[in-house]
């Protein structure tokens, strides 16, 4: 005699489908939105949306330097990953590394009058593109709440690096 068993999504842990629309939906705008974003600023600027990432929180971070493992973690990339993107930053003179005198181990990238250039012509088609495909499609209110969420959803977000280099 054999049977079939079913089980229920609450059982099996899989999403139903109010929860899948939710998590697929954030997948697809995520991918959808960063590859529109990275083709126009490729198109205009021969700057990938990574590297336009990597020249915008260098160009916030004070003295526009910030160290490589706290960079990394900022445009989550792995420190290899972010590595090779530095030395393309380095070698078209957007971006230097400095050592950091407290500790060897450490170094830091930081922003060069060309990098601030280059971020400066890219940043007026980022922000026109993160308008016109995102924020114009929501209220101030739905952004809002969009804030709140992310903000909840992302509780290991950290505040300001400390003074040392090490990581």
């Amino acid at each position: 005699m054999s049977t079939t068993t079913t089980f229920s999504s609450a059982e099996t842990g899989a999403l139903d489908d109010r929860e899948l629309r939710a998590w697929r939906g954030l997948l697809r705008v995520h991918a959808s939105l960063s590859k529109a974003l990275d083709q126009q600023l490729e198109r205009e600027h021969g700057l990938p949306l990574t590297s336009y990432e990597v020249l915008l929180y260098l160009a916030d971070a004070e003295q526009k330097k910030m160290r490589m493992c706290d960079l990394a973690e900022s445009v989550i990339l792995s420190r290899s990953g972010l590595t090779r993107l530095v030395d393309r930053l380095e070698r078209d003179g957007l971006l230097v590394r400095e050592s950091c005198a407290s500790d060897a181990r450490g170094a830091f990238a930081k922003l060069t009058p060309a990098g601030t250039e280059k971020l400066t012509a890219a940043r007026a088609t980022h922000l026109a593109g993160v308008r016109s495909l995102f924020l114009d499609h929501l209220s101030p209110e739905e952004q809002d709440v969009l804030g709140g969420i992310w903000e909840r959803v992302l509780p290991g977000a950290k505040g300001a690096a400390g003074d040392d280099c090490g990581c």
